[in-house]
């Protein structure tokens, strides 16, 4: 099996935008570079920031589908970020000195009857993955086209919010490389399990609207893409082929 990167993706903010890259420098035991690095915790959240928290205490694209529809440009020396969205102005900010910023920025996305976003958290050395390991998500263009199949019409790969999207694989085969570890460019992934997914797909990244019934044309377990973890440091980027070891 071989496969070739055709995206690369980082989401600085967890389900508040993503950036698309070039390349990246992956290192073991860690999630993809600047990826979840902050996440916003809402008023009903039961974590501290201190360490790693299921999703249940985020604002997420889950609940809140327009936060789906934002893009993000990190600068990463000085860790400020720009945010944009269709129907807001750009915002510029450091999470980390001003919280509140982004808190007002996403207010008019807000839902009334969910939880109101309070404040960013940002656990050391780690991303806030959906899993209680770093982790970094790989995606399989191949079954995003039976997706597009099945709905009837063509979607963004951006509604699955993957750090690695391949291209060259079987439709689902992604699935069958649980249990087995890639090599892409100098790093290594072990592969650990599938994505199980959630309504935040259903939104369509360009609008922060749904629009598409994914959840209806997955199967049972709604699995699409998987979950890996990087066992040896390396490059990876653009056009790099991916290879089971």
């Amino acid at each position: 099996m071989t496969a070739t990167v055709t995206q690369l993706w980082r989401h600085p903010i967890k389900s508040h935008g993503r950036e698309a890259l070039p390349h990246a420098r992956l290192t073991a035991g860690m999630t993809f570079p600047w990826d979840r690095v902050w996440a916003v915790a809402h008023d009903a959240a039961r974590t501290d920031g201190t360490s790693w928290a299921p999703c249940v205490n985020f604002s997420i694209g889950t609940k809140l589908p327009g936060l789906t529809a934002i893009n993000a440009r990190l600068d990463e020396a000085t860790e400020t970020l720009t945010l944009s969205h269709p129907d807001l102005p750009d915002l510029t900010f450091r999470p980390d000195d001003a919280p509140q910023a982004l808190i007002d920025w996403t207010r008019p996305l807000m839902a009334p009857d969910r939880a109101v976003s309070q404040r960013i958290v940002r656990v050391p050395g780690r991303g806030m993955t959906d899993t209680d390991y770093p982790s970094v998500s790989l995606g399989n263009l191949a079954s995003h086209r039976v997706v597009e199949q099945r709905i009837g019409r063509s979607l963004s790969p951006k509604r699955w919010r993957s750090n690695i999207w391949l291209d060259g694989l079987a439709p689902w085969e992604e699935i069958d490389l649980v249990g087995k570890t890639l090599r892409i460019g100098s790093a290594e992934i072990a592969i650990r399990e599938p994505v199980v997914r959630c309504m935040a797909t259903a939104a369509n990244p360009d609008t922060g609207k749904r629009d598409a019934d994914t959840l209806s044309v997955l199967n049972e377990n709604r699995e699409f893409c998987v979950y890996g973890e990087v066992v040896t440091s390396g490059d990876i980027a653009v056009g790099d082929t991916a290879e089971v070891l």
